[in-house]
Parts: structure tokens; sequence; C-alpha cells
């Protein structure tokens, strides 16, 4: 289970499970396809079952988790087609909200997305993956909810309760690179100038070059070539087959 989660035991407390362990999806803290077990979510919560259970319930219902057999429940793992089905409305809604919120954004929340952006390339650096998936999931949201839309981004965020899984994959096998400057500083200077087309272009074009590694690697997923599998810690990992004739070789750096 992934390390922090916990939950108040004040009121609302299926509502605080349900939001952590939301959050934890869009922010690529779980695998695609990896079990859930109840009892080791509440154990890790310090809560009882009956709010984790909720909690889930209300996660299946969102499309975020999956409930096979009547029993195991799995998040949600996309395939290489439904992915790209669903960056072709980010690329829509997140230009728009991201469009939206260039008039409106203050200069504290734009230094935020610096410090941001800084958190995420310091984590890459030092290979705390995890940390890296973080920022890079506040650096984006931290744009949307500025743009003071509530429905535009309470839509966004049932996105990527489906796509943050895939964040998982990113390090170390398909980081995000750009042929030119990282498209988060283009974003930043576009929102520091007020300039919304740009903003716009830039975080479309953050999801298209940053991606496309993931879209490789996705592939790879789908003809065998690399399959997610559990350690015998009980964690998961990528794990890659050596190719068939009938393959090509794997030229992703790992």
């Amino acid at each position: 289970m992934p390390a922090g989660l916990s939950a108040s035991s004040r009121e609302n407390l299926s509502s605080r499970v349900y939001g952590q362990l939301r959050e934890a999806l869009m922010a690529g803290r779980f695998w695609p396809g990896q079990r859930l077990r109840i009892r080791e979510l509440a154990t890790a919560m310090d809560v009882s079952d009956t709010p984790v259970r909720e909690a889930i319930m209300q996660l299946v219902r969102e499309g975020g988790l999956e409930m096979r057999s009547g029993q195991a429940i799995t998040v949600v793992k996309l395939s290489l087609a439904r992915y790209q089905e669903l960056r072709e409305v980010r690329l829509l809604l997140e230009g728009l909200a991201t469009e939206k919120a260039t008039p409106l954004i203050t200069p504290a929340e734009i230094d935020t997305l610096e410090l941001r952006h800084q958190q995420l390339i310091a984590a890459e650096h030092n290979a705390d993956f995890e940390t890296a998936v973080l920022a890079n999931f506040q650096f984006h949201f931290g744009i949307y909810r500025a743009s003071g839309m509530t429905d535009l981004v309470t839509i966004l965020e049932s996105v990527w309760l489906r796509n943050g899984p895939l964040l998982k994959y990113l390090y170390p096998h398909a980081a995000p690179t750009y042929p030119g400057k990282h498209q988060h500083l283009n974003l930043i200077k576009a929102l520091r100038l007020g300039d919304a087309d740009a903003a716009r272009q830039a975080i479309q074009h953050d999801m298209v070059e940053g991606g496309a590694r993931l879209i490789e690697l996705l592939a790879m997923i789908e003809d065998g070539r690399a399959v997610v599998a559990e350690t015998a810690q009980g964690g998961m990992q990528l794990e890659f087959r050596a190719p068939t004739a009938q393959q090509p070789v794997n030229k992703l750096k790992r």
C-alpha cells in the first residue's frame, strides 16, 4: 500500500477516506491492475473496514476501480486505445481549463506552480519517482482549479481517476522527454504573460510530447514485451521479456 495514507477520526470519516483514495488514484499512487484489499487499506489508514468498503464501492461506480467475481477489487487498467481516447478528451478539456485559468491565476499561484515544477525536476534527478508523479499532478490541477470552473474540474478529476494509475509506468521506463524546452516552463511563462492561447498550446504539447514514451510502453505491454508483476515483497513492478523474431527490440531505456 502507498505510504502516508491516513484518515481523521472526526465526522464524515467515509468522505475523508473516499477523498484520500480518490486523490491517490488520480495522483498515480496505485498500479494499473493492482488488487486492493479492504483490510490492508483500513489498517494503513487506521480506520475500520466499513468506511474503506463504502469508499471503494463509490470508486467502482465512478470507474476508477473494478470489482471482479464479486470479490476481487482492482485498479482500472486502461488499454492503449482507451488511453488515447481519454487523451483526446484531455487535450480539449485541459486546454480549455488552462485557457480559462490564465486571466484568473494569481502571481502567488504561479509561484507555486514554479515550485511544483522544481520539485518534479529534483525528484526525477534523485529517482524519487513517487514525489515526481505527485508534483506533476499538483502542477496540473493547480492550473485547472484556478480556472474557477468547478464542473469542468470535476469532469477532469473523473478522467484522471482512470488515467492517473498509468503514471506509475512513467518512471524509470517512460519518463517524459521534450524536443526543446520543458513544456511546463513554456506554460509558466505564458501564464505570467497572460497569454491564454500560448498557455493552452503548452499544456496540450506537454501531453503529446511528454506522453510519447508512455504510448510506446503501453504498446509493449499489450503485445507482451512488458508485464506488470508482483514482487516478493508484495509490491508491483514492470518486467521486460526478450523479443521474439516477430517483435522489435525494446528501445526504451531501463
